[in-house]
């Protein structure tokens, strides 16, 4: 329920990285925008955003981080994908058949990169099931942005590619211009890409690149 009534939230994989996306809507004009954090690190290569209840995707990030820290000291390696997600995906497990919890309220899609498996885009319901997925949406506008998804996604999309219809795909949950007036501004911390690079490493996209990128929409 709480899933189902957060704000949309998408993800893309495309042949050189991944894409995630979200709408980031202030409950306020008075709040400061850049105290709200949909898209977060788990680490320099892993990237999560959510959908749903922002507290308890705040206990999620700070338990992933945690693990991922304790798999670098034990290994001396960084955590693989794969395996940040099933750990991830066993805590909300664990949550819906303990005494004096509750499950948690959201829903993650993770993206991220490593040397095994190159880009990767996981998403974890509440339940603690995860999937893998080539791309997928969450949220109040699911439905439509999964059907846009489906026809506008194909196996050898680029980067560039997959975000410009990750920004169409939002929009698609709007009428016409209504999304320009509401949500470019604040679009601008909500994008992130992970891919191969010098330092394979998540990136923001901010500023001049994504007002270009908007104005192709």
């Amino acid at each position: 329920m709480a899933v189902g009534s957060g704000q949309t939230s998408l993800g893309i994989k495309a042949a050189n990285g991944v894409v995630i996306a979200t709408e980031k809507k202030l409950p306020s004009i008075l709040v400061d925008e850049t105290s709200v954090r949909k898209i977060q690190l788990l680490t320099e290569d892993i990237g999560v955003v959510y959908s749903g209840m922002g507290p308890d995707s705040r206990v999620l990030v700070r338990k992933s981080r945690k693990q991922a820290q304790q798999y670098f000291r034990l290994y001396k390696e960084k955590i693989p994908v794969t395996q940040l997600v099933r750990e991830t995906a066993t805590v909300m497990q664990e949550f819906t058949q303990s005494g004096g919890v509750r499950p948690f309220g959201v829903s993650l899609l993770v993206a991220g990169y490593d040397d095994v498996d190159g880009p990767q885009l996981y998403q974890v319901d509440p339940s603690g099931s995860y999937f893998s997925w080539k791309a997928s949406a969450m949220g109040k506008n699911v439905s439509n942005a999964k059907t846009f998804l489906e026809k506008r996604y194909t196996d050898d999309m680029e980067l560039e590619d997959a975000i410009h219809t990750a920004i169409l795909t939002l929009k698609e949950g709007y009428l016409n211009s209504s999304f320009l007036l509401i949500n470019v501004d604040l679009m601008k911390a909500c994008l992130s890409i992970t891919g191969k690079s010098a330092s394979a490493c998540c990136v923001g996209l901010k500023g001049k690149f994504l007002e270009r990128t908007l104005r192709l929409v």
